[in-house]
């Protein structure tokens, strides 16, 4: 019995270090270009210790400190109802349910951003070459974007669902 757990988790865990593999190694088609331009003029200030009183332990690891929640725990990984994503944060809007898809990387994944809403910069961070995602008012940190996404874009933002508010656009009566 002691055997089939352990077998058990020793899969589980191969196979969540696969996935992680395949969202970090990834390389992002917009490295060829230059990361945009921070826009300053409608940032959001606020002081780290502000920022921790508004924020759940879990959201400023993530927002603030650029963490990473687990693959396939996240709220919104399976979620699929229309409406709008919105930045745990500042309650900017990031994402059009449209643009959602199932990437199978662990985490919530969208082929576009609503148009100024994220921030691309270089992340060399753990050996690794990738484009960091942050929210262009907060600069809260949601994820990387990577090149292997479907069309129209080719772009896959991986995001993390604790960086993320959702606001339904369905009538709920």
């Amino acid at each position: 019995m002691k055997i089939k757990f352990f077998t058990h988790k020793l899969f589980l865990f191969s196979m969540m270090f696969a996935y992680v593999f395949s969202c970090q190694y990834s390389q992002n088609k917009s490295q060829t270009n230059s990361p945009k331009k921070l826009n300053t003029l409608n940032k959001m200030k606020k002081t780290e210790a502000e920022w921790k009183r508004i924020l759940t332990d879990q959201e400023y690891k993530i927002l603030r400190e650029k963490g990473t929640e687990r693959a396939f725990m996240g709220k919104y990984d399976g979620h699929f109802e229309e409406g709008i994503y919105e930045c745990a944060g500042c309650g900017s809007q990031l994402f059009h349910s449209e643009t959602k898809y199932r990437s199978g990387c662990g985490w919530p994944a969208f082929y576009d951003a609503i148009p100024g809403a994220v921030e691309e910069s270089d992340d060399n961070t753990l050996g690794m070459n990738r484009i960091e995602i942050t929210c262009s008012k907060c600069d809260g940190h949601l994820g990387h974007v990577f090149n292997d996404g479907p069309d129209p874009t080719g772009l896959r933002y991986c995001i993390n669902s604790v960086s993320m508010d959702f606001q339904s656009s369905i009538n709920k009566k």
